[in-house]
C-alpha cells in the first residue's frame, strides 16, 4: 500500500556561489520516512514552478522546514534591516498562503524553526529579528563551532501549558530541546496559541486554535535524531497519523 506523501518545503541555495539549487536536509526526509512513515517529497518552494493548489492536490501533508533565510518583514508590516538577515521571497510566496489554506481545509502540516515563524506570520503575527539582543533573553543561535552532535545537542527546557496539546502529546509538561534559531515570535498571529516556552520566555511551541487539522509547529529542530529522541519521535508519529488520516479521508471522498 502506497504511503501518504509529505511535501518537504525546500530552500534555495547557490552551490559554489554559482549554481542555483533547491535543497532540503536529509534528516527531514529521514524523519518523515522512518518515524512518520510517509513518503518524503522535496518541494521547490518557488511560484515559478509550483502553485499552492497543485501542492495541496498532490501532497497529503507538509513539513515546513528550517532554513537560513528569514521571512521578509514586509509580511508583518516592518522594514527590512541588516538584523533581519537574508530572505527567500519565493518561499514566502508559496508557504505563507499554503499555511492559510491548510488551516482552512484541515490539511496537516508540521512547522520547524523557520516553518514555526512562517505559521505565525501567515496568521498575522510578527517576529523579532534577533532574540539574543532582547533584554533578559538567551542566545538561541546554533553554536558556531563543533560537530553536528554538539550543534544539535539539548540546550534548554521547554515548558508546555498544563493539559495543553503538547503536554498531552509528549506525556510531560517540560522537555529538553536543541536550539538553533535567531528570530522568534514578537506578536502572536490570530488564533496562534503559544503552548510552550523556553525559560527566558521565548515561544517554542504553537498551534492554531479551532483549526480542523494538525497545525503544530516548534521553534527547535525535532528532525535531529527523530527516531530515538523522546520528544521528536511522538511529534513525528502524531504528524504521520494526521497525514494518513487526511489521505484516507481523500480516498473515501473519491470513492463516494
Amino acid at each position: 500500500m502506497a504511503r501518504p506523501v509529505v511535501g518537504i518545503i525546500g530552500n534555495q541555495h547557490l552551490i559554489n556561489d554559482q549554481y542555483p539549487a533547491h535543497a532540503g536536509g536529509a534528516m527531514n526526509s529521514e524523519a518523515v520516512a522512518s518515524v512518520a512513515n510517509c513518503m518524503p517529497l522535496l518541494v521547490p518552494a518557488d511560484p515559478r514552478f509550483v502553485s499552492v493548489e497543485e501542492l495541496m492536490a498532490r501532497c497529503d501533508g507538509f513539513l515546513l522546514t528550517g532554513g537560513r533565510p528569514n521571512v521578509h518583514p514586509e509580511h508583518y508590516g516592518e522594514e527590512a534591516t541588516a538584523a533581519h538577515g537574508d530572505f527567500d521571497r519565493a518561499r514566502d510566496a508559496i508557504v505563507l498562503p499554503l499555511v492559510r489554506e491548510c488551516v482552512e481545509r484541515g490539511q496537516p502540516f508540521l512547522g520547524i524553526c523557520r516553518g514555526f515563524q512562517e505559521v505565525n506570520v501567515a496568521m498575522g503575527g510578527s517576529l523579532y529579528p534577533e532574540i539574543r539582543d532582547l533584554p533578559g533573553r538567551d542566545n538561541h543561535r546554533m553554536p558556531p563551532d563543533g560537530t553536528l552532535e554538539e550543534k544539535f545537542a539539548l540546550r534548554h527546557s521547554v515548558r508546555f501549558a498544563e493539559g495543553g496539546v503538547f503536554h498531552r502529546l509528549m506525556g510531560a509538561q517540560s522537555v529538553m530541546t536543541n536550539t538553533l534559531h535567531g528570530q522568534g515570535i514578537k506578536r502572536a498571529g490570530a488564533r496562534v496559541v503559544i503552548d510552550g516556552t523556553a525559560p527566558d520566555g521565548t515561544p517554542e511551541a504553537i498551534y492554531i486554535k479551532d483549526a480542523p487539522g494538525f497545525t503544530l509547529a516548534v521553534q527547535w529542530h525535532p528532525e535531529w535524531d527523530a527516531a530515538n529522541d523522546p520528544v521528536s519521535r511522538p511529534l513525528f508519529e502524531a504528524f504521520g497519523d494526521a497525514v494518513r488520516a487526511w489521505a484516507n479521508s481523500g480516498a473515501v471522498r473519491k470513492s463516494a
